[in-house]
């Protein structure tokens, strides 16, 4: 019989435990055993997927390896989200999410794979609730958006990662350990560029540089655009939105610079040292105000840190790229995409030191830095109480405030006024001190019916 002073320990605690001690016996959970080769079923996170007809099928997938996926979430049942159903037939099914989080209590954690703007609002409905939070990246669609889930999710102590999987990788490590042992001397350029979104010379993976259309065709009979279009302007439904083309339409998406940027800028911040930036300037083809320009440039500086030097970032969209530097002789292809760090030593291109003098004579360090277990891995572990995982909120929080600082740049409204003059940043009061005018992109106000 229990004693009236006996307390019940919940799943969800138990999760949370490394080890639990009982009569003089110690059950450890599978996750901390190594060589087993299996989870026991109370040691397994209750998943939820919402937006599973993308990325999200991916994320899902990865996660039911080792935990259970209970409730999928997609405003479009359509025949690829279909065959999603189809992989996890015990999950239940649904198209708001809000009713979801309702009805499914035993929920511990969520995936956030849906559009851009609808990043934040799902986010930190879940935060509040206590579930623990994975959201693709970028993070959200406005700077402000970013703020509010980093502080959101330290508040209520949940762990969180962001979906650029490419930071769990080794080459950034080696990269890293190359960098900080003066390979190429002290760093004061890096230039990042993408042909997105260019799928190649007669073809794009979304539209950009196109004002929306006019036509109204009807919305497919698997849609819910009410719910799809979320805190957005209510526009009527066009295919040039939905399915995976709203990426380029400032209503839903953040760009060619939202697409890649927090993927390309995280080794950059991490080997750096970087946070915020105190300037950025912007200029593009000519822009419309209801699509990114078709090619852009977007310039970052920041101040000293420590030892390391003030550094200038650059980013080229749209096909657009630096030109090439001395040390990058002929035959060394630039690419489609890369990233090059510019030194007082040398270049780094890719994982290539110039010029070929320098690669030649230089002895890489023994690597140091410990791998990771996956990205998501990371996430699993972080949220049954392990170490927070290296994209966390707290890390990707102001990443993605920096990435989306660049769209701001890039707005048709500040077009003019950024021809003579850079757009100072203040982290602090998050405005714009010599724009103020500048300050209203930071954020936009949602449908009525919609809060963050």
């Amino acid at each position: 019989m229990k004693s009236e002073n006996s307390k019940r320990i919940s799943r969800r605690e138990f999760i949370g435990t490394s080890a639990l001690a009982i009569g003089g016996l110690t059950l450890v959970p599978a996750h901390a055993v190594a060589g087993l080769g299996h989870v026991a079923p109370s040691d397994k996170l209750n998943v939820a997927g919402i937006g599973i007809g993308g990325m999200g099928s991916g994320d899902l997938e990865d996660v039911a390896k080792t935990e259970n996926i209970v409730a999928l979430c997609d405003v479009d049942w359509s025949s690829q989200v279909e065959n999603v159903f189809k992989l996890y037939p015990k999950a239940q099914r649904y198209k708001d999410y809000r009713v979801m989080l309702d009805r499914e209590k035993d929920i511990d954690a969520v995936i956030v794979a849906t559009p851009d703007h609808t990043h934040a609002v799902i986010s930190m409905e879940a935060i509040r609730r206590g579930k623990h939070v994975y959201t693709e990246k970028p993070l959200t669609h406005t700077v402000y958006e970013a703020r509010m889930l980093t502080e959101a999710a330290r508040k209520h102590n949940v762990a969180t990662q962001m979906g650029n999987q490419g930071q769990a990788g080794d080459g950034p490590r080696r990269l890293q350990e190359m960098i900080h042992d003066g390979a190429i001397g002290a760093i004061e350029e890096v230039h990042v560029w993408t042909d997105r979104p260019n799928r190649g010379l007669s073809d794009t993976y979304w539209p950009q540089g196109v004002k929306r259309p006019e036509d109204m065709p009807p919305v497919p009979e698997t849609l819910d655009w009410d719910l799809f279009t979320g805190p957005a302007p209510l526009r009527p439904y066009h295919p040039s939105y939905h399915p995976f083309r709203w990426r380029g339409w400032l209503d839903y998406g953040t760009g060619a610079l939202g697409d890649i940027g927090c993927h390309s800028f995280d080794s950059i911040f991490r080997i750096l040292k970087l946070k915020y930036p105190i300037s950025i300037q912007g200029t593009s083809t000519l822009v419309n105000g209801d699509s990114f320009p078709l090619g852009s440039m977007v310039t970052y500086d920041f101040p000293a840190r420590g030892d390391m030097p003030p550094l200038r970032l650059s980013w080229y969209d749209g096909g657009l790229r630096p030109p090439r530097l001395a040390e990058i002789v002929p035959g060394v292809e630039m690419g489609a995409g890369g990233v090059l760090y510019v030194g007082t030593k040398g270049v780094i291109l890719g994982d290539r030191l110039l010029p070929q003098s320098l690669d030649d004579t230089y002895k890489r360090p023994e690597p140091y830095l410990k791998s990771s277990p996956g990205h998501r891995q990371e996430w699993i572990l972080a949220c049954k109480g392990g170490d927070p995982a290296g994209s966390n909120f707290d890390w990707a929080g102001p990443l993605t405030e920096t990435v989306l600082l660049g769209n701001i740049a890039l707005r048709p409204e500040l077009r003019e006024k950024m021809s003579y003059q850079s757009l100072n940043f203040d982290p602090e009061t998050l405005s714009f001190p010599n724009m103020p005018e500048a300050d209203q992109f930071l954020h936009y106000e949602y449908r009525s019916g919609w809060t963050l």
